[in-house]
């Protein structure tokens, strides 16, 4: 408990960091639900959820978890025994075709690694083989937090389009959205979803979807469809269905502030803040890796994400290294998760955080490095600082211009 007065820092992959702007706007009476000021505040947040997602088709918010998203985007465009090719990366992509194949859905996963990011080449080859155009749709994440890695998401809309297939593309950006680019129309990704507690900095409670024609299209038809997620009554002019009931208010007024805050910074300054940040915390575990005892999940330093960086260990428990963290300093970093449980731990770079935040946490784990006795390469920390301080010097990198 020595050094743990003070705020905790939550280094975790969600739920991240509230900027207290957020919590203050949330710290209000409730409101009449059938009032004006309301119902302008809906209408401005589906038209800005629509410009976080880049673009031009509906924007639905739902009281809900991200699993409530992948629900929602389901059951609004499929039918029972519809087929759907789902590639796989990490976790959170198999699990959205598990919830698929509960509701009746025909799931073929496209088998990947844990290690490596989708191949649009793979891709294209099965659409390719897919002569009858019995896949419906293609689900895939564009960042994995078990993982760790990120998902070229237009090279896979343009495998699907080389290979002349129909197949909806459905893109989960629950922990990409907000924090590095996504071009939802000009990807040709027919439907995305994402929650609001990682890069949107909102506590966990709220899910969106948005839908392009081609997807509000094949919901005319959708089998799967129920009352609670259905886009048809969300459309209704009455303020009362957009959420299928209550509206969860105070959310709203955070989401309202989280997404001026985001504005206010500029989506590009946002995503170049994303990139160096992780890209300084790559260089730490770079030298730490120096030891032989960590390493990163991802093999290929280009498809290891701007969000969260998975870091496996030999010989040493990563859970202890966890409580030391948490209990000796007040900060939090992520468990590994699915088959990496007990092997790795997750530093999350994502959503309310900066420099101090970075390298306070970084400066902790390799405190608990030493006080351990984990092998690794000295001067992690110092990596990071330096790099950081170059790019700063220089007036900051773009986004596509940092040396990996």
């Amino acid at each position: 408990m020595t050094l743990r007065a003070g705020r905790e820092f939550l280094a975790i992959p969600g739920p991240t960091t509230v900027p207290d702007e957020v919590l203050r706007a949330m710290h209000r009476p409730a409101v009449d639900l059938y009032a004006g000021p309301l119902l302008a505040l809906t209408d401005s947040l589906h038209r800005d959820i629509a410009r976080v997602f880049r673009t031009e088709g509906r924007a639905y918010i739902y009281i809900g978890n991200g699993h409530g998203a992948w629900e929602a985007s389901l059951t609004n465009v499929l039918s029972k025994g519809d087929k759907i090719l789902v590639l796989e990366s990490g976790r959170f992509a198999v699990g959205w075709g598990e919830y698929a194949r509960r509701m009746g859905v025909e799931v073929e996963v496209l088998k990947g690694d844990m290690r490596r990011a989708v191949r649009p080449s793979e891709v294209e080859d099965r659409l390719k083989a897919d002569k009858g155009g019995s896949i419906k749709a293609i689900l895939v994440a564009q960042i994995d937090t078990a993982s760790g890695v990120v998902n070229d998401i237009a090279a896979i809309g343009k495998a699907r389009q080389a290979a002349g297939h129909d197949a909806l593309l459905m893109v989960d950006v629950v922990a990409s959205l907000g924090c590095i680019p996504f071009e939802m129309d000009a990807w040709g990704v027919d439907l995305a979803m994402a929650g609001s507690q990682k890069g949107l900095m909102m506590p966990p409670g709220l899910g969106f979807v948005a839908a392009n024609d081609r997807a509000r299209q094949a919901h005319k038809t959708a089998g799967l469809r129920t009352p609670y997620w259905d886009w048809t009554d969300r459309e209704s002019d009455v303020h009362y269905q957009k959420f299928a009931g209550t509206p969860p208010e105070h959310m709203l007024f955070g989401l309202r502030q989280a997404l001026d805050l985001l504005f206010e910074e500029g989506m590009e300054n946002a995503f170049r803040r994303h990139r160096l940040l992780a890209e300084a915390t790559r260089r730490a575990i770079d030298v730490w890796a120096g030891g032989q005892a960590l390493t990163f999940n991802i093999v290929a330093p280009e498809e290891r994400c701007d969000t969260v960086s998975v870091v496996l260990t030999q010989g040493c428990d990563p859970d202890a290294l966890r409580t030391w963290c948490r209990e000796h300093c007040g900060v939090v970093i992520g468990h590994g998760i699915g088959e990496l449980a007990g092997k790795a731990f997750r530093v999350a770079h994502m959503g309310h955080v900066n420099a101090p935040m970075m390298l306070g946490t970084l400066g902790v784990i390799e405190m608990a490095l030493g006080a351990m006795g984990v092998p690794h390469g000295p001067g992690g920390v110092a990596a990071a600082i330096s790099w950081l301080g170059q790019q700063v010097g220089h007036g900051g990198l773009k986004a596509d211009q940092v040396d990996r």
